[in-house]
């Protein structure tokens, strides 16, 4: 095998370490509110929310990971060094992230180590801007329509109930929601799991693997549905802690309006190929919920320090895959 090749296979397998990161650490997006209204245990939940994810490849197109793989950074500027830096920024900041149980973007940690490495190879140039802006809007876009939602269905299903009582509500809701979990499920992995197919579709395209039209080979497609599946079924429960209960209580009914809004983002984003965060689409979707109770329902505090991880995803993100390269191209070039 030569060294090139090799240097492939590997950065593959750190691409599919990262989407089983992924999944491991965005667990908490697709299965919090199961596990918060007590549809699932969490060993059930975690078995459902991968079955779905991986569904997903049936479902959707690549137009997600078309971003990811040309739409970030000029593809001519993508070599091993830049995909090992994106890669092990994210990683990264994922592990951190999951340490301390905040509900950080995968997605943005991603976009971020690609930026990261990319500025440090070529500067600014390299960065192809329409991409990058899109997928910055959608960091307020994602949450702000998950809440608008959120609001929306939960006033119409609560009206909807109004002249039922309690356990009939519960008990209609608790099976509806087996629908909107797994609707949303598929939706996170119609997303998440593109980010990671459009980086080793960028790594096959920049090591003269592929040529011609920027197409996800289905072998690529099923690795990474499958890592990120593996990665959702270990599950991270620090997080699915914070999102399921520190951000507002949940009933069945609240649970299948969350769901539902969080879905309804994630397929629309998905339809035009922008990467977003499911972090924030089913947080959006939480708060919003919770607000038409009382506002004083939302953990305001809590809320705001995820907000915090947010905005510092991208930056730290970069500044970690900077580093890596820098190293990386100064010992191995």
């Amino acid at each position: 095998m030569d060294s090139n090749l090799l240097a492939v296979v590997a950065l593959i397998g750190l691409a599919l370490v990262f989407d089983f990161l992924n999944g491991f650490h965005d667990a908490a997006n697709s299965i919090a509110t199961a596990v918060s209204t007590r549809l699932f245990s969490p060993r059930q939940a975690v078995v459902w929310a991968a079955f779905f994810n991986v569904l997903a490849f049936f479902l959707f197109n690549h137009e997600v990971a078309k971003t990811m793989g040309k739409g970030i950074v000029d593809i001519a500027v993508v070599d091993n060094f830049v995909i090992f830096g994106a890669l092990g920024g994210a990683c990264a900041w994922n592990i951190i992230t999951w340490y301390f149980g905040l509900p950080s973007s995968s997605s943005h940690a991603l976009m971020g180590g690609l930026a990261g490495a990319a500025l440090v190879k070529a500067g600014p140039a390299s960065l192809v801007m329409k991409g990058i802006m899109m997928t910055v809007a959608f960091i307020v876009i994602s949450p702000l329509l998950g809440m608008l939602l959120g609001i929306v269905f939960a006033t119409l299903f609560y009206r909807i109930s109004a002249r039922t009582t309690p356990t009939q509500v519960n008990g209609r809701f608790k099976r509806l929601q087996l629908l909107s979990s797994a609707a949303y499920c598929i939706g996170h992995g119609g997303n998440d799991a593109q980010k990671t197919m459009g980086l080793i579709t960028g790594l096959l395209f920049s090591a003269g693997y592929m040529k011609g039209e920027f197409m996800v080979p289905v072998w690529v497609a099923v690795i990474c549905y499958s890592a990120m599946g593996l990665g959702t079924l270990f599950g991270g429960w620090r997080i699915v802690k914070t999102m399921g209960s520190k951000i507002s209580k949940l009933k069945t009914i609240d649970g299948f309006s969350a769901e539902a809004a969080g879905a309804v983002s994630l397929y629309t984003a998905s339809a035009l190929g922008v990467p977003v965060s499911t972090t924030h689409t089913i947080t959006g979707a939480i708060m919003g919920v919770g607000t038409i109770k009382r506002f004083s329902a939302v953990k305001w505090g809590v809320a705001g320090q995820i907000v915090w991880g947010w905005v510092l995803t991208i930056p730290g993100a970069a500044l970690i895959s900077a580093a890596l390269y820098m190293v990386s191209a100064a010992l191995l070039k």
